[in-house]
């Protein structure tokens, strides 16, 4: 696409832009002047959320929470289950699968369901109240991909930004990709940068600060994914013992992928002398019977001394219940767990520490947050 193409689209999404920004301000302006309401509960809320459309990283940074929190709290996690197949209020159980309460929370639940209670509902109030009434012991909730759900009070607004798409660069949709005004982020207690490349320098960690701006109340930190070993998605998943470092430029790999960004793995599989092949779908992507046999058949026509298939995480858990894919394949596939690293930034505070500080803070700023989003 040339520059006078970009220009041309750039003036016809504008006016859209404007009209969809100023219908999010005033949702947001009816929230601030109280003439919609917005519930306070008993427990704390965290809200972990972001203001771009595309994966900022929420559930490795919601499974960091639990990790670190689960030993001061008992944790109730609430999401809305996007894409599932049921409707309403769904508590997560030994029976639940993707399809009922969504890939995302049954990563979380494969992986913390001994240490959390997790539910998913569209109305963030409705599960909140369903969660506390089903377990009264719950003293701290966490509330995944909610920033833009005002009807609940949070105690603590986590805001993520993916360090490759910064809110202060970005536009509202359908121009750009923010969810609203960048003006939303004077809501967040804490703003997280993540996906940080290993790169990354003192100075550009001081750029995102001076274009973020953020209020004195607001603390910046910054964090970085993480990849584990790769791990079989299927238990006949045991044709290779995977070594990434001892792949060789006779080997390729397959990335097979339904996420909202996956540059990140790409660029990560790079280091490594294997040749790579990217099957890339949409985010959340349900994969159909159709869809698995044309892999196959890519897969099949690929030469290679070995040949893999290494999917993400939250693929994973869909493909491991997906009744189509092929038995044939079920030994070479493998997913790459995930988690994130918190880095030191600007200074050296503690990211647990200052979320801990914010639950357990008794002064109420909520006055102060609202002058600033009126603004």
């Amino acid at each position: 696409m040339n520059k006078t193409s970009d220009r041309i689209i750039s003036y016809l999404l504008t006016p859209l832009s404007w009209i969809y920004g100023a219908v999010t301000d005033v949702r947001n302006k009816l929230y601030d002047w109280h003439l919609l309401p917005s519930e306070s509960f008993d427990v704390p809320v965290i809200c972990v959320g972001n203001i771009t459309i595309g994966g900022t990283g929420k559930t490795p940074h919601v499974e960091y929470l639990i990790e670190y929190l689960s030993a001061s709290y008992n944790i109730g996690v609430l999401s809305r289950g996007y894409k599932r197949k049921t409707k309403g209020f769904v508590l997560g159980t030994s029976k639940s699968t993707p399809s009922t309460i969504g890939d995302e929370p049954y990563q979380i639940l494969s992986k913390y369901g001994n240490r959390v209670r997790l539910a998913v509902c569209e109305s963030r109030r409705k599960g909140i109240r369903e969660l506390l009434n089903i377990d009264p012991d719950i003293n701290l909730i966490l509330l995944d991909d909610a920033f833009q759900h005002r009807a609940v009070k949070a105690k603590v607004n986590i805001l993520l930004m993916d360090y490759s798409r910064p809110i202060y660069s970005d536009h509202v949709l359908p121009l750009g990709r923010l969810r609203e005004n960048r003006r939303a982020v004077g809501r967040a207690d804490i703003v997280v940068v993540t996906k940080v490349p290993d790169e990354a320098t003192p100075i550009q960690f001081r750029l995102f600060s001076n274009n973020l701006d953020l209020w004195a109340y607001q603390k910046l930190f910054f964090s970085k994914t993480v990849y584990d070993a790769p791990a079989a998605v299927f238990r006949e998943g045991d044709k290779y013992d995977v070594n990434l470092d001892d792949l060789t430029r006779n080997d390729i790999v397959m990335l097979l992928t339904g996420i909202a960004n996956p540059r990140p793995l790409v660029r990560f599989f790079k280091q490594f002398d294997c040749r790579v092949v990217v099957n890339h779908f949409a985010d959340h992507h349900d994969f159909t019977r159709a869809d698995l046999h044309k892999m196959m058949e890519k897969f099949s026509a690929m030469k290679g001394a070995r040949k893999l298939i290494i999917t993400t995480e939250k693929d994973a858990v869909r493909l491991a219940n997906n009744p189509y894919f092929p038995e044939k394949l079920k030994p070479v596939i493998y997913y790459m767990p995930i988690s994130v690293e918190m880095l030191r930034g600007l200074d050296d505070s503690n990211f647990i520490h200052t979320v801990k500080r914010a639950i357990e803070d008794k002064s109420d700023r909520l006055g102060e947050k609202e002058s600033v989003t009126q603004e």
